[in-house]
């Protein structure tokens, strides 16, 4: 009860208990349908009709089925009466059923999932490091004036959330964004975390906190949109969220709503009616990057703010797709220049949305143009190039081999070819460490594709031997110079309770990146990637594109490792 009692003392006096109360309890099927009828007859822009609408999509099944019930069973009663009527002038005529005329079988009911174990405890790791005094961080530079703007309509408070279950069970992934799922999958051994990894990432989560500006967003780098988003998508792939079942929900669920709510509050639209978003980068990097973290979220949480905001963003990545099949600066249809660099945040984004159930017009013939684009214009020779008419950055090959695998064409020689390429690459804070050569900058962007690269290739069902010992020796090392890498600062930050953690964050030793936020939020990305593949990021749940026409549009088959029941 006390522990009631502060939850809502920190969200604010003046809450209404009994009407909290109301929200946590399990409510019958009768007086779920009461409270539906009564919230359709409240105004449409209310929280009541909203959660209503919701209710109804879930008990439409329900619906059907009585319905359908009370409608055989009054034809019933209706032909009994008419034949009672005519039985004295009337001949009855029993028909006999076909064998083959066979009554559908009633689907059965689903089990609802089990509670997730609880994880094993976690030892806190000391990591003694002998590291340089950080040097100064460079500071935000301002973001462009926003023009003269026509606002959109305002999404819905968070209060309209109604948090589901995922319809969707996966049979065949490696791991989940759940307790148990992180404690199984950061055991040790070659191809997994340890108690040291998760350490580490727990460090960086409490430092993002800590760092959270009021508003809820992140400084310190060139885009405030982008450093927000990537914060955003790492909380999220710790299983971070409002109401999850993370045991620190109480403290990094609240630091999650108030970054999403900065994020939908940025969207604009400019004089010309082109939807952009405001603190965002002069290439607009961030608006990709917002989009993924938007769908992700609502992939995992259901929030219609979220998707209200991320439809009309995911619209716009479609239609500025060139005619070519890639993407280049500020989202321009009229260049086909196909930068991977860029790409890389579209094809993540739009595979986001479309796990989580959003499919705006034109998505699957975009997804297929886009598969193309990376088998015939961004691959040269060996691997896969900083776009169609320059062959720099080979360290992008990572971007487009994930965005094969993760599109579901992982089997493809394009990929086979760049797994090869990037067989020796070792993960490295100095460009010339990790092997991609030194015109690749900031080596944590290429490297949080690499890791995710070797990992899918190397931890797949049947996974190739070279792939499998090629994640190995990545994750090896990995886990060796990451944690060793953090920042530790001797300052700890405090939970709801009073409780002191750990904190520290991450640096290239180079000044090209959005440092800290983005370096932190790249490098703790990596170290979670034993259990971040979610139904958002699987190349299965919720396909709906024809697996026929996306074969015709890009070279080979389209082969799929994840087996999924909807």
């Amino acid at each position: 009860m006390s522990e009631e009692i502060e939850e809502i003392e920190e969200f604010g006096e003046g809450v209404d208990l009994e009407e909290l109360a109301k929200r946590y309890e399990t409510r019958g099927f009768f007086s779920r349908l009461c409270s539906m009828f009564s919230g359709l007859g409240k105004p449409r822009s209310s929280r009541e009709y909203k959660l209503a609408r919701i209710e109804l999509q879930r008990l439409m099944a329900p619906l059907i089925a009585i319905v359908s019930v009370l409608v055989l069973v009054g034809s019933l009663i209706v032909f009994t009466m008419v034949s009672e009527n005519k039985a004295k002038v009337l001949d009855i005529t029993v028909a006999q059923v076909e064998k083959d005329e066979v009554m559908p079988e009633e689907m059965p009911e689903e089990e609802p999932p089990d509670d997730p174990p609880e994880p094993p405890p976690m030892e806190d790791v000391e990591i003694m490091v002998d590291t340089p005094t950080p040097g100064p961080v460079s500071p935000m530079a301002p973001a462009p004036a926003t023009p003269a703007t026509q606002v959109s309509v305002k999404p819905a408070t968070q209060d309209t959330v109604s948090f589901v279950n995922s319809p969707v069970r996966m049979k065949s992934m490696v791991g989940s964004r759940t307790p148990g799922s992180i404690g199984a999958m950061t055991r040790g051994g070659g191809g997994y975390g340890d108690a040291i990894t998760e350490s580490t990432v727990l460090k960086t989560l409490w430092w993002l906190k800590g760092k959270q500006e009021a508003d809820g967003s992140w400084g310190g780098g060139s885009s405030r949109l982008a450093n927000t988003s990537l914060a955003v998508l790492t909380f999220l792939a710790h299983g971070e969220f409002p109401n999850s079942p993370s045991p620190y929900k109480r403290d990094f669920g609240p630091v999650v709503e108030k970054a999403l709510n900065w994020i939908i509050a940025q969207l604009y639209t400019d004089k010309s009616g082109l939807v952009k978003m405001k603190g965002s980068d002069e290439h607009e990097y961030a608006f990709l990057i917002a989009t993924y973290a938007l769908n992700e979220a609502y992939g995992m949480t259901k929030n219609p703010n979220c998707k209200e905001v991320a439809m009309q963003t995911m619209e716009r990545i479609i239609k500025g797709q060139s005619p070519t099949g890639g993407w280049d600066y500020n989202i321009n249809p009229k260049s086909t220049r196909d930068d991977l660099s860029f790409a890389g945040w579209a094809l993540q984004a739009l595979k986001a949305g479309k796990m989580a159930g959003l499919h705006p017009p034109g998505l699957d013939e975009c997804i297929a143009k886009a598969i193309k684009c990376l088998q015939t214009r961004s691959f040269y020779n060996d691997h896969f190039t900083y776009c169609a008419n320059a062959r720099l950055h080979p360290g992008l090959t990572g971007t487009g081999c994930l965005a094969m695998q993760l599109l579901g064409y992982g089997n493809q020689p394009q990929v086979k070819a760049a797994l090869n390429y990037m067989r020796e690459w070792k993960p490295s804070f100095k460009p010339e460490e990790m092997g991609v050569g030194k015109d690749c900058p900031s080596p944590q962007y290429y490297s949080y594709y690499v890791t995710q690269c070797k990992f899918q290739a190397g931890m797949k069902k049947d996974a190739a031997k070279a792939d499998e010992v090629a994640w190995q020796k990545w994750n090896a090392e990995m886990k060796r110079i990451y944690p060793a890498a953090i920042k530790d600062l001797p300052q700890k930050v405090k939970d709801h309770t009073g409780k002191e953690h750990k904190q520290g964050y991450f640096e290239n030793t180079d000044n090209w990146s959005s440092r800290p936020v983005m370096d932190t939020c790249l490098v703790a990305l990596q170290l979670m990637v034993y259990y971040r593949y979610l139904p958002t990021t699987s190349t299965k749940a919720g396909e709906t594109i024809d697996e026929a026409d996306a074969s015709a549009a890009a070279t080979g088959s389209n082969d799929v490792d994840v087996e999924v029941d909807i």
